[in-house]
């Protein structure tokens, strides 16, 4: 049944995502907030628990405002799966293009985080300079929007732009994108809300040492170990971010 919104018509629906499943990409929204990673802005997604090619997302809401009801399944063309009245978000398609391309994708999050934007606008790649982001291994990807869209309000507001940027991604984690911001992937929604939160502070790191002369990077292997070492410790981290949100309607 389509919603108020009659050019974003609900297709056939799927089943119910997991109850726990929308909780926690719920509070992924709210932590990623708190933590200063988005403000009214920016998104967050986890592929469906059952159904490979539909994925979570909330309605075009500010992160720190979602909560359950909120949460919309669309499929990889970036149609609505369940029902709702609710307009979605426009960059709806970094989601759905990135799970088309990455199966091995299971959440994503689209962000602003001023520490990452002087590197997506100058090209220097943000590069794992402690090890808490292990994770950007070799460093990130870089996606330039004139390259397949010639000049754009710099928005991912359609389905050949989001191809474009998940070809721009590639195997990475992390992919800058000019003048917008930024997009890191993870294996479950606790490690990509680890990797947006730990992308920003290493820019932030980054910069300060940039500015003092040349920097002693991790190595690939480096990185490889410390990422695989802190992904043992995630959920520690997601605790006590959970825990400063205290008790929140969801």
């Amino acid at each position: 049944m389509p919603g108020l919104f009659s050019s974003y018509p609900v297709a056939m629906p799927v089943a119910t995502p997991n109850p726990t499943l929308v909780e926690t990409l719920v509070i992924a929204n709210r932590i990623l907030y708190d933590q200063g990673i988005v403000d009214g802005l920016g998104h967050a997604s986890v592929r469906h628990d059952s159904a490979p090619g539909v994925f979570l997302l909330s309605c075009n809401r500010a992160p720190g405002l979602v909560v359950r009801s909120d949460i919309v399944c669309y499929d990889l063309d970036g149609n609505a799966v369940s029902e709702t009245v609710e307009r979605p978000y426009l960059e709806r398609f970094i989601h759905s293009e990135i799970y088309r391309a990455r199966p091995d994708v299971v959440a994503v999050v689209h962000s602003h985080s001023a520490g990452v934007i002087p590197f997506g606008v100058t090209g220097h790649r943000l590069r794992p300079i402690f090890h808490m982001a292990g994770f950007l291994g070799s460093g990130s990807a870089q996606f330039e929007i004139r390259d397949t869209g010639g000049d754009t309000d710099m928005l991912i507001r359609n389905p050949a732009l989001g191809v474009a940027l998940a070809q721009a991604l590639g195997p990475q984690t992390c992919v800058l994108m000019r003048g917008h911001g930024s997009t890191v992937v993870g294996g479950s929604i606790e490690q990509v809300v680890y990797r947006a939160i730990y992308a920003e502070t290493n820019a932030r790191l980054q910069i300060q040492a940039m500015a003092m002369g040349p920097v002693n990077y991790l190595t690939e292997q480096e990185a490889q170990l410390a990422a695989a070492a802190n992904d043992g410790q995630i959920g520690r981290s997601w605790n006590l971010w959970r825990q400063r949100l205290g008790e929140i309607a969801i």
